[in-house]
């Protein structure tokens, strides 16, 4: 049986090669082109490995979707002083995590788990 590579491996090995073969060897008027490529290659890659179950599992326990979730945050169910406001702002943070995970992670680079992110 053979053993295919998943989606991050290849994305992986696209942007080594895109980096060190193919950047080199491209006219300097390419070179930001290229690099902007080889970024977009590592956000689908992180994209790709990424986990939103626990995220999608804590806002399914405050909302039935995003959409309603920031709907309810607009109408004040979570303000500071009620009841869910807690959790509601848990689900924020890991929210915003997630997505810099993906598209941003030297902004979490000094940011620990259980950390405050930057402006909390």
């Amino acid at each position: 049986m053979l053993e295919a590579p998943d989606a991050a491996d290849l994305l992986a090995t696209a942007r080594e090669s895109l980096l060190r073969k193919l950047l080199p060897a491209l006219p300097a008027h390419l070179h930001y082109e290229a690099r902007m490529a080889a970024n977009a290659i590592a956000i689908a890659s992180r994209a790709v490995s990424a986990d939103p179950a626990p995220v999608a599992a804590r806002l399914a326990l405050l909302a039935d979707d995003a959409a309603s979730f920031a709907a309810a945050i607009r109408a004040g169910e979570f303000a500071p002083g009620t009841p869910r406001h807690a959790e509601a702002a848990v689900l924020l943070r890991d929210m915003a995590r997630l997505r810099c995970s993906v598209s941003a992670p030297r902004a979490l680079r000094d940011v620990g788990p259980g950390s405050v992110l930057p402006g909390e």
